[in-house]
């Protein structure tokens, strides 16, 4: 009586050019985890740096802040009495072409608008007229809460 010797070694039979044990198949999650927080750190630095759009020092009020569930458009007014619409800088001739514009394309909410203490009230109800014959009704003006 003999034995046989097979080619399989310690494990037995195993069938050729499958391993032994099989490629795993789970994500390794601390390498996952590393780079989620990193990028999470990296948004919570660079959030607050895009959302102040252009520097204005705005008159302080009494009054509570609205609640806004989405961005309105803005028209700014600095203290040279230039106008931004949503933080891109318009020309004063411009701004009634480019408001009618959006109003065309069904623009429907409410315009915020935002201009520095030192600007000539004439200048702000100017672009105020500018916005009302554009086609926008809802119109706001925006101030600092004087309570802080």
């Amino acid at each position: 009586m003999g034995m046989s010797v097979g080619a399989g070694g310690k494990g037995g039979r195993r069938k050729r050019g499958v391993p032994r044990y099989g490629a795993m198949a789970d994500i390794n999650m601390t390498p996952f985890i590393d780079v989620m927080l990193v990028l999470l750190i990296i948004f919570m630095v660079a959030a607050p740096l895009l959302a102040s759009g252009v520097q204005i020092d705005l008159p302080k009020t009494s009054a509570a802040a609205l609640n806004v569930d989405q961005k309105p458009l803005s028209v700014a007014i600095d203290e040279k009495g230039d106008t931004f619409v949503n933080d891109v800088p318009v020309p004063a001739d411009g701004l009634a072409n480019q408001l009618s514009t959006m109003a065309k394309e069904g623009f429907d909410e409410r315009i915020y608008v935002r201009a520095a203490k030192t600007v000539n009230y004439g200048r702000v109800a100017e672009v105020m007229s500018t916005i009302t014959s554009a086609g926008f009704k809802k119109v706001a003006l925006v101030t600092e809460n004087d309570k802080q």
